[in-house]
């Protein structure tokens, strides 16, 4: 059981404020992660800034969801992924798309399996990918501004799934039909 307090506008340090009311305007609610990061208000500040940088990246949406879900599902974020598949549906990802990611299966899409592989050799070896590894990332397509945006998608994942890690942030009604375990490796 989480002891972070879950802070609503009126509780929320004064600098966390207008986030929160930013939040409940394009939302339509207060998520519990951005109730959770409203105690120290730089890190919901640092999260919002890094989610719009991500947006505006050379990543297309499809290609910002599979980051967005591969680094989820390989941080093993119990909030995230419920919440990015909510986002990845409204957005127009594919079903099949979304299955596989949160089942840690190969895309169909070559483009997009290239992007998720090496998303995931990206926070598996934290950078240091292999030059063949980035030679492959290349040659599927992407170009090496690809690569750093994907490091700002990282960054803004590592402060949520950090975040909801230690806080165990309660998941929120609308994405509980989403709600997600990490499957067990089962050994032969």
């Amino acid at each position: 059981m989480s002891t972070f307090p879950l802070h609503s506008i009126e509780t929320a340090p004064d600098a966390a404020k207008p986030l929160l009311q930013k939040a409940v305007k394009d939302y339509g609610m207060l998520p519990g992660l951005y109730q959770v990061m409203a105690s120290s208000p730089e890190l919901l500040e640092s999260y919002f800034k890094l989610h719009e940088l991500f947006e505006r990246s050379a990543l297309s949406v499809a290609e910002r969801n599979v980051v967005w879900l591969a680094i989820n599902v390989e941080h093993s974020c119990h909030y995230c992924v419920p919440a990015h598949t909510a986002i990845a549906i409204m957005q127009g990802v594919d079903d099949t798309t979304i299955s596989a990611l949160r089942e840690e299966r190969p895309l169909a899409d070559p483009r997009l399996e290239a992007l998720r592989k090496f998303t995931l050799i990206l926070v598996r070896e934290r950078g240091n990918a292999p030059q063949k590894d980035v030679d492959d990332f290349l040659a599927a397509g992407f170009e090496h501004r690809a690569i750093l945006d994907i490091l700002v998608g990282l960054a803004q994942k590592v402060l949520s799934n950090y975040t909801n890690h230690l806080a165990e942030t309660p998941i929120d009604k609308p994405f509980l039909p989403h709600a997600w375990e990490k499957a067990e490796v089962t050994t032969a």
